[in-house]
């Protein structure tokens, strides 16, 4: 159970226009309607290539309304990717796009509607949350960029459990965990609100509570409908709030050291979460809540670590000589986060992640 906040009441929260359309096969029986609602005849659908099986479908389910299917989304959103499709919808004369996949489909389809204003339609894949945002970013030069643009923002986004049911046991642990982590860094976020921390307890619960059933069995219809109920409420908070130390870690992992992106999540989230602990006691109270356990850093650890997700930044290819460097580019960086951010922290944080230590709560 949820409780209402004990301590005085000073927040604002400001909704962002989207639809949601929730249901097993939504993709090829609702996108279509969709696009019709937004009065678009030329849409193009974007996707990468592990996903071009589901995006033909919903392509094809458009039928005249849709001008091609590009495949080129690719992980961080390199800015060659980007301009590549930009460059295809203008010459399709697209009036829309539609991105069928994980968070780089879903990036790729922001970073058209970013250069050209057409308007997105996502239809998600995978539980990364990009959907529910108006978080762009992209990669150049080994630098991951971020911003925030009202035009990036789906005007609808099509949730479709049946088009998760094929995401492999590791993605799907490692995409659920990378959902936790919006919600968790919501719950401290500087413009949190109310509403927002009861989206993002509930999404934790739900997440978690689905992730194992998910491991067990991957065609469970159920389980999968729950994580891809849990991932739209973590997704939310992400596109509510401001995120702080642990989403700046995992860009700089990824964009500058090319760590693939879910599961430099998924190893990094339960020492940002121990760090961030001591400053921040109200957040992980309603971690520990939703997660049952009186230690959530640990809790998270052990139950990614069960469904066999990677324990250490070793195991995902980063070099023990980028530690410093990773450390200084994230210090040198001005963001939110509950505790202060110093290289030597974050040095730390990265070391015990690279090792594989145990998440450990310093006493505030």
């Amino acid at each position: 159970m949820t409780t209402p906040p004990s301590g005085p009441l000073d927040f604002t929260y400001e909704t962002r226009p989207a639809r949601v359309v929730f249901r097993p096969g939504a993709s090829v029986t609702a996108t279509p309607g969709e696009v019709a609602r937004l009065a678009l005849h030329r849409v193009l659908v974007v996707c990468g290539g592990r996903g071009t099986e589901a995006a033909r479908a919903v392509a094809d389910a458009l039928g005249d309304s849709c001008v091609g299917v590009h495949t080129g989304a690719r992980m961080h959103v390199p800015v060659e990717a980007a301009e590549e499709a930009v460059e295809v919808a203008r010459a399709a004369g697209a009036d829309g796009c539609v991105a069928v996949g994980g968070g780089s489909a879903i990036g790729l389809g922001k970073a058209v509607a970013l250069r050209t204003g057409l308007p997105l339609i996502a239809v998600p894949s995978t539980y990364s949350g990009s959907e529910m945002t108006s978080v762009w970013g992209l990669t150049a030069r080994g630098v991951k960029r971020t911003g925030r643009d009202s035009s990036v923002q789906p005007r609808c986004v099509v949730y479709d459990p049946d088009l998760t049911l094929g995401l492999p046991v590791p993605l799907s642990v490692t995409s659920g965990v990378n959902a936790l982590a919006h919600a968790a860094e919501a719950l401290y976020a500087p413009d949190a609100s109310p509403l927002v921390s009861l989206m993002a307890e509930e999404g934790v619960r739900a997440m978690a509570g689905a992730l194992p059933d998910v491991a067990a069995d991957p065609g469970d219809p159920r389980a999968r409908a729950r994580a891809l109920y849990g991932a739209w409420l973590c997704g939310s908070c992400l596109g509510a709030t401001t995120m702080g130390l642990h989403h700046k870690l995992c860009h700089v992992l990824g964009g500058t050291f090319g760590l693939p992106h879910a599961e430099t999540h998924t190893v990094v989230l339960p020492y940002t979460l121990a760090h961030n602990a001591p400053a921040a006691p109200e957040a992980m109270a309603v971690l520990a809540r939703a997660l049952e356990t009186a230690d959530a850093p640990r809790a998270l650890q052990q139950l990614a670590g069960s469904l066999g997700a990677p324990r250490t930044l070793a195991e995902l290819g980063l070099k023990e000589a980028h530690l410093a460097p990773a450390a200084a580019q994230v210090a040198a960086e001005s963001y939110p986060n509950p505790r202060e951010v110093t290289a030597n922290g974050v040095l730390g944080l990265l070391t015990a992640a690279y090792e594989g230590w145990e998440p450990r709560v310093e006493n505030a």
